[in-house]
């Protein structure tokens, strides 16, 4: 495996803050640090309060069973075990951008805004006040230090691979980092839990966003917007109106069901028209398009784009990789050109720049 014995060009101290969600997989992680004579500390994130996602305060929900597991894992491998409180910084930096998004007509990845401002700042920073020199989590990917320079690749486990939701790691980051599982596959993961014991280790991974119950986004907004946009009317290409829309936060591009209209054969959202609230519908063949720009850009691999650049990009995380040339058109800016066109880009989506096995980089599609 390929782990990070040099931090930062200097010699690891062997004391590893592991991130333990309470799942397999970082349960897992922290038990191959200790083997690999790591002093190790576990450390769950606190998220949210139960009012903040409309839970009764009394209510014993997710976020603490899962806290729960981590301790007992924690407990079993002889490790210290803490609960950081990070909601206030969670409510800014994912929730409240998760609901601006919506209210802009844009479709966000809360998931990748919890790794940057989350997992890999908040906490940690909070490792480094601990003087604890790297942070471990049981993400799906790998980290190579080529020339000098840290690198984030794919897994080896391909349909694990989560180095897209990473794309906003720094080379810096990248250095004090561990992804002690990314040169396995799910099921080794699976055997070790169970081998060891872990009261996890047959438990469900996440698929949902935490923050959201039952996977009713709509909903959530509705509930939680300081400025909800009204309803307003569907209209097709041309601007001939088909119907009334419930709000433009409950449409995405690229979406079918739910539209709540009698048509007389099927249409998609194929844009959101913030300024004049209106929905654009039209069929399969208008969500294709063969170029993006994207903001909010991290590079990994290079400093800049200073001339074209082959890459296979990716539009949205269960997205294939399609061939692509790149350019950065300013400080915090790309345009992306596919070689064949891509269906439903979507703005506030991400999208990835891959090399190989190497991620490029990315931004935020507008």
């Amino acid at each position: 495996m390929c782990y990070n014995l040099t931090l930062g060009g200097g010699t690891v101290n062997k004391r590893a803050l592991i991130a333990m969600s309470g799942g397999v997989d970082s349960s897992v992680a922290a038990l191959l640090m200790k083997e690999r004579g790591f002093d190790c500390i576990g450390a769950t994130m606190k998220l949210f309060n139960n009012e903040d996602i409309d839970l009764p305060r009394d209510h014993s929900c997710c976020s603490l069973e899962d806290a729960e597991d981590a301790r007992s894992v924690a407990e079993t491998l002889g490790m210290p075990h803490y609960v950081f409180n990070f909601s206030d910084r969670f409510r800014e930096t994912v929730i409240d951008r998760f609901i601006s998004a919506y209210e802009r007509g844009e479709t966000p990845n809360p998931c990748i805004d919890c790794n940057r401002y989350l997992k890999f700042d908040k906490l940690y920073r909070r490792a480094r006040e601990l003087d604890y020199d790297c942070v471990a989590t049981g993400h799906y990917a790998r980290i190579v230090e080529e020339d000098g320079r840290f690198l984030l690749k794919k897994a080896v486990d391909q349909s694990k691979d989560q180095s897209y939701v990473l794309y906003s790691l720094t080379p810096e980051q990248l250095s004090r980092t561990m992804f002690p599982l990314g040169d396995m596959l799910k099921s080794q993961v699976r055997e070790i839990a169970e081998k060891n014991g872990f009261v996890n280790a047959k438990k469900h991974d996440s698929q949902d966003i935490c923050f959201v119950q039952n996977g009713k986004y709509g909903d959530f907004i509705r509930t939680h917007s300081k400025r909800l946009p009204p309803e307003g009317d569907f209209v097709d290409l041309s601007g001939r109106v088909l119907g009334r829309h419930k709000g433009i936060y409950n449409y995405t591009v690229g979406q079918r069901r739910g539209l709540g209209l009698a048509l007389p054969a099927s249409m998609y959202v194929c844009g959101i028209d913030v300024d004049n609230n209106r929905v654009i519908l039209g069929f399969d063949e208008d969500l294709f398009s063969t170029s993006l720009t994207a903001g909010e850009i991290n590079l990994i691999s290079v400093d800049s784009i200073t001339e074209p650049m082959r890459v296979r990009a990716k539009v949205r995380y269960a997205h294939r990789e399609s061939p692509a040339t790149v350019i950065q058109t300013g400080e915090d800016e790309i345009k992306v050109e596919f070689d064949e066109p891509q269906r439903a880009i979507t703005k506030g989506q991400t999208v990835v720049l891959y090399d190989g096995d190497t991620v490029v980089g990315g931004g935020v599609i507008r």
